[in-house]
């Protein structure tokens, strides 16, 4: 007869082998969708869509300008770059080494070798297949190459493990650039995105965004740090512009309390545009509470993004938020990338942050918050533009999906809190 202890310690094992069994059947799952979907889009190209043209509001002392076609928004900014007299600050996650990425690239070393002070920041993992040579700069231009594997010896905390997702240009003291479109050549004509352009005071904001990164993540050469990025301080700022920070390392994510604040405050409508959604519960329940207190909320996501598991997870919250109210929009045939939203035709944000866990409680992160009905009426006419290249998902259409899906939905869940 087996000792009570034995019993124990076979039970313990079974309920190990069953843990392990049903996470290796998510992650096997999620790994052969990812390879079919790869496999499927070779070769494809995104269809036009429409876009909005861009358009300048005045703020206060300053100017926002909204780009929504990659096109235009990188004429803007290397077109900065070519004007440049004292300092460039670049900052992106992605940068390809195609041709949009070689002329970024060519335009910072001829401004530095007219003398600009040029600092340059990219993300080492998001760049890991970007070619070596295309990695390799000129010494008269400063570059900080955020690490692969960030936490050095500290493998426990937590805190140095996000991803510098930020995406920022300022140039001079003159023009500020902040938003969701990473560098190259697809980024240019086949993804939705929407950036910002910044003139006036916002634009020592978004200096000081940039050095305190830069000062914060410094690489070390022979046991002597990097001399620190120093900048004046501006003697004005606009209040009704605000640039909020998510901070892994300093344990700072303000982002994701600017949205449930502000959705919470919602009293007519609320339009928000993410490329993927996997948030809380709590950003959900704001959502939900907010239709049934009769706001218009409307949430626009990709019909078909680029990361297929994402994707996948995102439903699960579709039948709590149809339940509730919320109309929810999928883009079709191009990928939408832009992380905005405006309530009540007063409050809007623009930025790098996505809604899912990965942006809001994870990587380092940067988000503009705006407070100018001219701004908010700009963004609104921008989400009627993709809501016309949009199929509506309605309750019966949801509920009547197949049962595979259901069951994959399932199956998938419980990686919800690492996205």
């Amino acid at each position: 007869m087996s000792s009570p202890q034995s019993v124990a310690a076979r039970l313990l094992r079974l309920l190990r082998r069953t843990l392990l069994a049903a996470v290796g059947v998510q992650v096997a799952l999620a790994l052969g969708m990812t390879v079919v979907d790869s496999y499927r889009r070779r070769g494809k190209k995104a269809k036009p869509f429409p876009v909005t043209t861009p358009r300048e509001v005045q703020v206060g002392d300053g100017t926002l300008t909204t780009y929504t076609y990659g096109g235009d928004l990188y004429d803007a900014m290397l077109g900065a770059i070519e004007k440049a007299q004292r300092q460039i600050l670049f900052e992106t996650y992605i940068w390809k080494g195609d041709d949009v990425g070689e002329r970024f690239k060519a335009a910072l070393a001829a401004a530095a070798d007219r003398g600009v002070e040029v600092y340059v920041i990219y993300d080492g993992f998001a760049n890991l297949v970007v070619s070596p040579r295309f990695k390799r700069f000129p010494p008269t231009i400063k570059v900080l190459r955020y690490p692969i594997y960030p936490a050095g010896w500290k493998f426990f905390d937590l805190a140095r493990y996000g991803r510098d997702h930020r995406k920022i240009l300022v140039v001079d003291d003159a023009v500020g650039f902040v938003g969701g479109y990473n560098v190259g050549s697809a980024y240019a004509t086949e993804w939705r995105d929407t950036h910002v352009r910044i003139t006036g005071p916002g634009v020592w904001d978004l200096k000081r965004a940039f050095a305190d990164f830069w000062n914060l993540n410094r690489r070390r050469r022979l046991g002597t740090s990097e001399r620190p990025l120093l900048l004046e301080t501006a003697s004005t700022w606009e209040p009704r512009i605000r640039f909020h920070r998510n901070v892994p390392r300093l344990w700072m994510f303000p982002i994701r309390s600017m949205y449930i604040e502000a959705i919470n405050r919602a009293s007519t409508n609320v339009w928000l545009t993410t490329a993927y959604f996997c948030p809380d519960q709590d950003f959900v329940d704001a959502m939900k509470d907010a239709a049934a207190r009769g706001v218009d909320v409307r949430l626009l996501v990709p019909l078909k993004s680029n990361h297929i598991v994402a994707d996948w997870i995102s439903r699960g919250y579709f039948s709590q938020l149809l339940n509730a109210g919320v109309r929810i929009f999928r883009f079709r045939d191009a990928m939408v990338h832009a992380k905005t939203a405006t309530i009540d035709g007063t409050w809007s944000t623009v930025g790098t942050t996505n809604v899912d866990r990965l942006s809001l409680q994870g990587n380092y992160e940067i988000n503009l918050e705006v407070i100018d009905e001219g701004f908010a009426a700009n963004l609104e006419e921008i989400f009627r533009t993709d809501e016309s290249n949009s199929l509506e998902l309605t309750r019966v259409e949801w509920e009547a999906r197949d049962l595979h899906r259901k069951f994959t939905e399932m199956i998938l869940g419980p990686l919800r809190p690492l996205l």
